[in-house]
């Protein structure tokens, strides 16, 4: 019997295949883009201004603190959200879920760059901006899994790491976006920035968000999910029945990812803090060098995904953790010679072992999930993480230098991140070579 391939099923006409491979990159790393967009910009506001606009009667320190715990209930939100758009995503399909969490994510932005400061309100400015933080949280925490499956399930059986790296490139477009903005309105709003220059790219995101929808409509439902749809083998609860059947992948699909995300927010938001107010650095020079890393990511975090087609997953992760782990001493060590060639070199490189790990990512922990489960386990595995690694890195490594008073403990913890991941991602099968249409048959056809 010849199995049935999920795509020919859905389009036998090659050109509109083609035609909707490229609208399903497309559409998932513009709309990921725009999702990442508005989260760094929270954080780099959460650097630079909001501790004097929310938190005024604190003490700088304390400011600091409080303004990175509502950066940080963004990221407690963030498994929530996965774990309620993954439920939908896996029953009613990835593109309806896609575009609620676009437009989630982009309202509560937009209402950001509207809202009162403390001086107007006073402590109901920093309740709105955290219940704004957490429906961000909540829209990113659905936006990724979504995204990566669009885009990987419309793509080629032997493309799949470069296929899913399109939508990670939404994080460099995004942190490039948000850091291209700050830098603009830094200089157009001049001493006014504090006052409604901060606003502006905020509001803005209404604007990208419409930009983002136009494409989405646009794309096709996947046509491993519509298929499953189909033949009615949609999970009841995929939720329940993920953590079920794929507890261990969820666990190791969290901590695989400490390498990866809690030394990048220490790259590119502590940095801005650290910078500023330890080393006395300007503000617009730092946010610069992050733009220049984001430029540099955009060529590497495909790069790496296409590579790890060719060398397999866990290998070109591996060889990422451990040139994090290599670079945690050498990286402060650039940043305290206060030498602004070496802060901005340390600042671009810092990106690119992060992006031999965040290239190949999204397949390596997909691939482990079933079809019918894909959306639920991938995107709460990976969301787990922000509360283990992303959300109290900037946290964690204000505390450590307060306490310490030296960087040195900083680059310790990125170290024992480091040494977690590589435990984690040796003990996760590399399913690089793994046949997901023939799963899929097997699966929902029974042959």
């Amino acid at each position: 019997m010849i199995m049935p391939n999920p795509i020919e099923l859905v389009i036998q006409n090659e050109k509109e295949y083609r035609s909707q491979v490229r609208k399903a990159a497309i559409a998932s790393t513009v709309g990921t883009a725009i999702e990442w967009y508005d989260f760094f910009l929270y954080g780099t506001m959460a650097a630079l201004i909001f501790p004097k606009l929310f938190f005024p009667k604190s003490d700088p320190y304390v400011g600091v603190l409080e303004a990175f715990t509502t950066f940080f209930l963004g990221f407690a939100a963030r498994p929530i959200g996965a774990a309620i758009f993954g439920h939908f995503g896996d029953r009613i399909g990835r593109k309806a879920t896609l575009i609620i969490t676009l437009l989630l994510m982009g309202i509560s932005s937009t209402v950001i760059g509207l809202m009162p400061t403390h001086d107007s309100i006073g402590v109901w400015a920093p309740v709105l901006l955290t219940v704004l933080r957490v429906c961000q949280g909540l829209g990113v925490g659905g936006e990724w899994g979504g995204s990566v499956l669009m885009s990987m399930e419309w793509g080629s059986q032997k493309r799949r790491g470069l296929m899913a790296s399109w939508p990670q490139m939404g994080v460099p477009l995004g942190l490039l976006l948000s850091s291209l903005m700050v830098t603009i309105f830094i200089h157009l709003s001049g001493s006014q920035f504090n006052v409604w220059g901060w606003r502006i790219p905020f509001i803005l995101s209404i604007v990208l968000v419409i930009i983002g929808l136009f494409i989405r409509l646009s794309v096709l439902e996947t046509p491993f999910f519509a298929n499953a749809l189909k033949e009615k083998r949609i999970a009841r609860q995929p939720v329940l029945e993920v953590f079920k059947q794929n507890p261990k992948e969820i666990i190791l699909s969290a901590f695989v990812r400490l390498s990866e995300q809690a030394p990048f927010y220490i790259f590119i938001t502590f940095v801005i803090s650290y910078g500023t107010g330890t080393l006395h650095m300007d503000r617009g020079f730092l946010v610069n060098a992050t733009t220049v890393g984001a430029l540099l990511s955009l060529f590497s975090v495909p790069l790496f995904g296409h590579l790890s087609d060719r060398i397999g997953r866990k290998k070109m992760y591996i060889w990422g953790s451990v040139l994090t782990l290599l670079f945690a001493f050498p990286y402060f060590g650039m940043l305290n010679s206060g030498s602004p060639i070496l802060v901005f070199l340390a600042i671009v490189i810092s990106l690119i072992p992060h992006d031999m790990q965040y290239g190949p990512q999204a397949a390596l922990i997909a691939e482990n999930f079933p079809t019918h489960l894909r959306y639920s386990g991938a995107s709460i595995g990976y969301q787990l993480a922000s509360i283990i690694a992303g959300g109290p890195a900037p946290l964690i490594a204000a505390y450590l230098l307060h306490t310490f008073g030296s960087s040195t403990a900083i680059s310790w913890y990125m170290i024992a991140t480091s040494v977690i991941s590589l435990i984690a991602v040796s003990m996760l099968k590399d399913r690089t070579r793994t046949d997901i249409v023939k799963e899929f048959n097997e699966n929902h056809f029974g042959i």
